[in-house]
């Protein structure tokens, strides 16, 4: 049982690392049902330290949390509601970029290291800095459906406002 998790873990990471070569990971057909190449929303040419996330991180703080540092849900926890899984990829991507530092589950509740583990992931996953990719990728994944993701996508921007 413990060999069968840690393959599906492995799959699942692995599922997570993008295509060489592409910023947007594989993409089906457009049935405005699944992410598209290009977001509606987005600041070309600049990195993730270029773009103020704050509001974002601060609205998904509302919504996930209303603001509870030590708020759990099943395998989520801490503001911003965070999985093992992201912690792993964070880890991953901070190992890719040969850097020392790296995240422990409980990090996941602390509001700082929170905010800092979102920064990474956008950093990696976001390069268009795509605040609507950013909120529905945190809500559904890496490969988030627009449909599932639109009341969550609908809430945070209520809450930016």
């Amino acid at each position: 049982m413990r060999t069968l998790k840690i393959v599906l873990l492995t799959v699942f990471v692995f599922s997570l690392v993008p295509i060489v070569g592409s910023t947007s990971g594989p993409t089906l057909a457009n049935d405005n049902n699944i992410r598209e190449d290009k977001p509606e929303e987005g600041i070309e040419g600049e990195s993730s330290s270029d773009v103020d996330w704050t509001p974002v991180m601060e609205a998904i703080i509302l919504v996930e949390s209303e603001g509870n540092p030590r708020a759990v849900n099943g395998n989520q926890v801490g503001a911003m509601q965070i999985t093992p899984i992201c912690v792993k990829e964070c880890n991953l991507i901070l190992k890719e970029r040969k850097q020392k530092k790296r995240y422990t589950l409980n990090d996941r509740f602390s509001v700082e290291k929170s905010k800092e583990m979102f920064l990474l992931i956008q950093s990696h996953r976001n390069p268009e800095n795509s605040v609507e990719v950013a909120i529905r990728a945190w809500n559904g994944g890496p490969r988030y459906s627009k449909r599932a993701t639109q009341r969550y996508y609908e809430r945070v921007m209520r809450r930016m406002k």
